[in-house]
């Protein structure tokens, strides 16, 4: 899978509880906390194509 393309700071991603969050902004919030993810975390970003989460 490659790598994630820029994501558009207004994105809203709806989750199937009804809960809507600006994927761009929780994008950069892990990115810059990413040393204090699990590991099981940054897996899943990392299977996501999250280049920085491998």
């Amino acid at each position: 899978m490659g790598s994630v393309g820029p994501v558009s700071r207004s994105h809203v991603e709806r989750l199937e509880d009804g809960a809507e969050v600006k994927l761009a902004v929780f994008l950069s919030n892990s990115k810059s906390r990413r040393a204090k993810l699990t590991a099981d975390k940054l897996q899943a970003l990392a299977a996501l194509g999250l280049e920085w989460a491998s």
